[in-house]
This record gives C-alpha cells, structure tokens and sequence, in this order.
C-alpha cells in the first residue's frame, strides 16, 4: 500500500496529541492555527471540509471549491463549547473551521466588570 504525502500528514495528525502550541494548517489554503487549549476529547479539525494536518508538512496548496463562510480572521481565537477547545489564528484564509463537523466560532471578548 501506497501513502501519497497529504495522507501521511493526515496520519500524523491524528496520530499525535494535541497540545498547547501545536500548529495546524490547511491543506489546501493558506489558514493556519496554534492549539491554546487542546479539546477534551479526541475530534477531526476540517477547513471547508477538508481535514487539518501538521503545520510543518508540505501542503500542495490547491484551493477550496466556494469558500463556506467568512473566512478564518488572523489574530482571532476560535473555541468550540462542546469539546473545549480553542484555537489561535496564526495566518487567516478563506475556509470555515470545523469540529467533528460543528462550526468553530469566533471567541467573544469577556465582558468587564461594571465600575459603579
């Protein structure tokens, strides 16, 4: 059996723990993501579809059919409620985050407390 190098990337990343710092990338654009905090439990992260592999790996660099949504904003955190995780943009692009097929939502600012 033959492995072609996106399923190898693909393989690694499911093999690996994610962790804080962990850096994943879109295959086929140009997003890219730092781990804040790792997901409780084991998930597939998607852009557009498309699942997510080792910021270090080669990626071919072809892109998404039409795009989803608005796109993955720089700077930005991402978190899914149901799973934990939170996600830090690193380098934005035009794919929607995805967890185990839920939307990853932009994080809200946490409101301050009230100076009476």
């Amino acid at each position: 059996m033959v492995l072609l190098d996106e399923e190898i990337a693909v393989l690694k990343v499911e093999a690996m723990e994610m962790k804080p710092g962990t850096r994943l990338a879109c295959p086929q654009c140009t997003v890219e993501v730092v781990v804040v905090r790792p997901p409780s439990t084991a998930l597939v992260l998607t852009c557009d579809g498309v699942e997510l592999v080792d910021g270090a790996a080669e990626r071919p660099g072809a892109r998404h059919g039409e795009p989803a949504g608005e796109g993955v904003l720089v700077g930005k955190r991402y978190s899914d409620e149901t799973s934990g995780l939170e996600l830090l943009c690193a380098k934005a692009g035009p794919g929607s985050l995805a967890a185990d097929g839920r939307g990853v939502a932009i994080k809200g600012a946490k409101p301050l407390p009230s100076s009476d």
